[in-house]
C-alpha cells in the first residue's frame, strides 16, 4: 500500500478546520496584486492536531537513525515536539489571557492560561474535600467556558492569575463560617416537593439551623465557586489598580544589590535564549504552513498573531475585557471598576473557550461598572424625535 506524504495529510487534515474562526485579521501586502496573508490566532492553534502531533519529515535522525514514521520512537518523538511547539506557541501570549472553565455537575472553577485545559494544572487547584470530590484524571466533557479576562500587560496578567488562585485555595481551606452553616435560605433550597418528605426534613433540620452541615454538604458548598469567582476578579482588579499607582509592572525599582543585578542580568540571558528558541520553532511550523498548496490558493500564506493580541481584543492601555459565556453571571460582583470592558463569548459545541463574539459590529455590552451601553442615536433620528 503507497504511503501519502506529510504534507497530503496535513493538507486533508487542514481542508476540514474552518479558518475563519482561527483568522484574527488580514496583514496587508506591499504588493497590490497580491491577496493578504491570514494572521492566525496564537491562543486557539495549540488546539489543532496538527500541533499536537506535527509532521514529522522520513530523513529525520531519531535515536541516533532514521525510523519508520509508524515505529513508538517516531511517535513519541513526534509527541516531545508537540509539546515543545505548544509550549512555544503558548509563549506569545503567555500572562495575557486567562480562561476560567467551570464543572458542569460540581460547579467547581479552574484557571487557566492557556485556551485548552492542561491536566496537571487542572487537578492542582483542585482541593480534596472528601471521597470522589476529586477526578482521577481531567474528563474534557465535564468542564465548560465560563469566562476569559484579557489584559494588556503580560506581567498584571501574571499577577491576577496568582491572586485568583490564592483566593480561590484559601477558601477552600478555610471557608468562612457563613458559608458552611445551615440557614433558612439554604433549608428552603433543600426541602423536598412533597408534604410527608417536606415534614420529615423540618423535624430533623429546624433545630440545626446555625449549625454545620454535614460532611458531604460542606464538600458540595465550598466547590460550588462560581459565584465567588466572579468576585474574585472583580476584587483582583480593584487591587491592581492601587498596584499599578504605586508603580507595579513599570519596571521601576528601588536599589538592588550586586549579586542581586548579576543574578537579573542571568535570568534576562536566559529568557532571551529561551524566546529566540520559542521564536525559531513557530517559523518553522509556518514555514510548513506555506508550503501546504491549499492555502497559496486563497492567500499568500498564513502567519502566527503578534505578541500584543490587540487586534483580537481591540484593548486599550490598561484596559481589562472580559468575554462571558453568560454575561448575567457578571452581577455576581457587588461592583466593577471602571476599566474593565464586558463582553461575549462566541458560541461553540466544543470544550475549548471560543474567541469573541461581535454583537451589531460591536465587541462591548456593558462597562463603566457595568452600565449597558446604549446604542447610538443618528442625528436625524434625534431631530424627528
Amino acid at each position: 500500500m503507497r504511503q501519502t506524504s506529510w504534507g497530503v495529510r496535513i493538507g486533508r487534515y487542514l481542508k476540514k478546520l474552518d479558518l475563519a474562526s482561527f483568522t484574527l485579521t488580514k496583514k496587508p501586502s506591499a504588493d497590490p496584486n497580491k491577496n493578504p496573508t491570514s494572521v492566525l490566532d496564537p491562543t486557539k492553534i495549540p488546539a489543532w492536531n496538527i500541533i499536537r502531533y506535527p509532521p514529522i519529515k522520513a530523513d529525520t535522525i531519531i535515536q541516533g537513525r532514521t525510523r519508520h514514521p509508524n515505529s513508538n520512537a517516531a511517535r513519541e518523538f513526534q509527541r516531545q515536539e508537540g509539546a515543545r511547539l505548544r509550549k512555544a506557541l503558548n509563549r506569545i501570549t503567555h500572562g495575557r489571557n486567562i480562561f476560567v472553565y467551570s464543572n458542569m455537575r460540581t460547579s467547581q472553577v479552574v484557571y487557566s492560561l492557556t485556551r485548552y485545559l492542561e491536566k496537571n494544572n487542572v487537578l492542582s487547584q483542585l482541593v480534596n474535600h472528601g471521597k470522589k470530590t476529586v477526578p482521577a484524571t481531567l474528563r474534557k466533557d465535564m468542564w465548560v467556558p465560563y469566562f476569559s479576562v484579557h489584559f494588556d500587560d503580560a506581567k498584571v496578567g501574571l499577577r491576577a492569575f496568582q491572586l485568583l488562585r490564592e483566593f480561590s485555595m484559601q477558601r477552600q481551606l478555610a471557608p468562612p463560617k457563613e458559608l458552611v452553616s445551615i440557614s433558612k435560605e439554604w433549608l428552603d433550597k433543600k426541602r423536598p416537593k412533597e408534604p410527608e418528605k417536606a415534614k420529615e426534613f423540618d423535624e430533623e433540620h429546624e433545630k440545626r439551623v446555625g449549625l454545620l452541615m454535614k460532611k458531604r454538604e460542606r464538600a458540595r458548598a465550598v466547590m460550588n465557586q462560581k459565584a465567588t469567582s466572579v468576585a474574585d476578579i472583580a476584587a483582583v482588579i480593584a487591587i491592581q489598580e492601587e498596584e499599578i499607582k504605586n508603580g507595579f509592572a513599570s519596571g521601576k525599582r528601588g536599589y538592588l544589590t550586586r549579586t542581586a543585578r548579576q543574578r537579573r542580568r542571568r535570568g534576562r540571558a536566559a529568557e532571551k535564549r529561551a524566546s529566540e528558541a520559542a521564536a525559531k520553532r513557530v517559523q518553522e511550523f509556518e514555514d510548513v504552513i506555506k508550503e501546504i498548496k491549499i492555502f497559496k490558493e486563497s492567500s499568500d500564506g498564513f502567519e502566527i498573531g503578534d505578541t500584543t493580541g490587540f487586534r483580537e481584543y481591540n484593548l486599550e492601555p490598561q484596559q481589562v475585557k472580559i468575554l462571558w459565556n453568560d454575561i448575567h453571571d457578571a452581577q455576581w460582583a457587588k461592583s466593577w471598576p471602571n476599566r474593565v470592558s464586558h463582553g461575549l463569548l462566541s458560541l461553540t459545541k466544543q470544550h475549548i473557550i471560543p474567541g469573541q463574539k461581535r454583537v451589531e459590529n460591536d465587541d462591548i455590552l456593558a462597562d463603566n461598572e457595568f452600565a449597558e451601553k446604549k446604542p447610538e442615536v443618528s442625528e436625524q433620528q434625534t431631530n424627528t424625535q
